[in-house]
């Protein structure tokens, strides 16, 4: 196998992730390249960049997503490599493969680990397999009678997901059988419409789970170490909102048990570069797997933190051949993190995404603390991407002096122009259940009102304040009044 050193990186992403992959990129000397939509074009993570290339239009369709478009200014900028971050084409396996066959380097796993590990159904089978729990479910895809049959034998209640993809599409949580034909329909549609493939699996729904996964890395020589855990149990509409490093009570004997059957299954499939093992645990401490992320996930600073280490680094030098510096016997976690993702998006409202312009945007610097972000003052918040603003990430000596420090970094956070979840944020952290470390994935489900939520307006001077500026953006960036 032969390496080169990676000396011109392109980053097929936006945002605060492109921001944070050029960081590291460019202190380890690294000539990055960046592309951006018309709505990007004075965005961060283009201002940060050593080369920019415009993909002309907004919609990912035509920017962020076009694999064609973005390989021919790959090409042009004669990139040796290209980090996806995550989203997006994090996790597909055409685009890594088209990168590879363009003579490219994708720093990520290779198209067929990622095609094996990206099926929830395939990837299922694969770790039964090497013994490691499941949920118990179907393994394999259902349809029809055949999933009417299967669902009675599981029992209820019962969710119905998705064999394409996550994030909550095409789930659907079924409390009874006269519900499960047209839950299944529902399920299957909108599976069809988010991934191109309307496959679901069942499995029996476990009460008051835990999420928590395992950060996993391995390099080109088969060498693999698991990072530790994260708790990511606080969620809304099935998406992380606060993950922790490590979790918070769980017995010694369920970490390494976790971490070893997470490196059973990655060995078993091949898998090199960074990626995530998550399970779901109970109340007892079994643990079942759930899915495998084949990319950096969005929480990767907590694990960063606790351990010292760079992921982004280490995609970067694995893709170039290097041998994993450490051993697991190496590897100690020191501390408490905590990770808020700051979203411009209303809690009150259902958490609908909210977009516009960035009239007033102030972050905290504090010791202790790290901010992942890819906004700036004056910027606008475009309707066609996630709503993640930034990532507030806060270390402590302890869980609790994490929790501390993460609200007074929230309290003195400032965003004016869009709605943003940080006093929703500022609810969860002050909760007894969460303060204790007793959440779960229906948390936010069982505990928060919105009415709970300050709500007084804007002052009517920020009103002012903000259709002028607004008028301003919109008559310079557009030509329009």
């Amino acid at each position: 196998m032969t390496f080169r050193p990676i000396r011109r990186l392109l980053v097929a992403n936006r945002g605060e992730i492109a921001v944070r992959i050029q960081r590291t990129a460019q202190r380890m000397g690294i000539h990055t390249i960046a592309i951006y939509s018309e709505v990007d074009r004075y965005a961060p993570h283009v201002e940060m960049a050593n080369e920019r290339y415009f993909l002309g239009g907004d919609i990912p369709a035509e920017t962020y997503l076009n694999i064609e478009k973005i390989l021919a200014l790959a090409r042009e900028a004669k990139a040796d490599a290209i980090h996806p971050g995550y989203g997006f084409l994090s996790e597909n396996p055409a685009f890594a493969k088209a990168v590879t066959e363009a003579g490219i380097v994708f720093i990520g796993p290779s198209a067929e680990a990622m095609a094996r590990l990206g099926n929830k159904v395939a990837a299922k089978q694969l770790a039964q397999s090497v013994g490691v729990p499941l949920v118990p479910g179907t393994a394999s895809a259902v349809v029809g009678e055949e999933a009417l049959k299967a669902a009675g034998e599981i029992g209820y209640p019962l969710l119905i997901k998705a064999a394409a993809g996550g994030g909550g599409k095409g789930m659907r949580k079924v409390l009874r059988p006269e519900d499960f034909p047209e839950a299944l329909q529902r399920a299957q549609s909108e599976a069809l419409s988010a991934f191109g493939d309307p496959s679901v699996f069942l499995e029996r729904y476990i009460e008051k789970p835990r999420h928590v996964e395992i950060q996993i890395l391995a390099d080109l020589h088969g060498n693999a170490v698991y990072l530790f855990e994260r708790d990511c149990s606080i969620q809304r509409r099935h998406q992380k909102v606060i993950e922790e490093a490590p979790a918070p009570h769980l017995r010694p004997e369920t970490r390494t048990a976790m971490g070893e059957a997470a490196l059973r299954l990655i060995k078993a499939a091949g898998y090199t570069q960074a990626g995530t093992v998550e399970f779901i645990v109970d109340a007892d401490e079994n643990f079942y797997f759930l899915e495998v992320n084949t990319r950096l996930q969005v929480e990767h600073p907590v694990t960063e933190m606790i351990t010292g280490l760079d992921l982004v680094e280490w995609q970067i030098r694995i893709a170039q051949g290097e041998r994993l510096g450490f051993t697991q016997t190496d590897l100690r976690p020191n501390g408490h993190a905590i990770e808020a993702r700051l979203y411009a998006e209303d809690p009150r409202s259902n958490f609908l995404p909210s977009s516009g312009l960035l009239y007033k945007y102030r972050l905290p610097a504090r010791p202790h603390l790290r901010i992942d972000n890819g906004y700036e003052e004056g910027g606008i918040v475009p309707l066609y991407y996630d709503p993640l603003l930034a990532k507030i990430i806060a270390w402590g000596e302890t869980r609790t002096e994490a929790i501390a420090r993460l609200q007074q970094a929230l309290h003195e956070t400032v965003v004016l122009g869009v709605e943003h979840n940080a006093d929703f944020i500022q609810f969860v952290l002050g909760h007894p259940i969460f303060q204790e470390g007793r959440m779960h994935t229906h948390f936010v489900d069982e505990h928060f009102d919105p009415k709970l939520l300050d709500q007084t307006p804007l002052t009517p001077e920020e009103q002012e304040v903000a259709r002028a500026v607004a008028h301003w953006i919109v008559a310079t960036w557009y030509g329009k009044t």
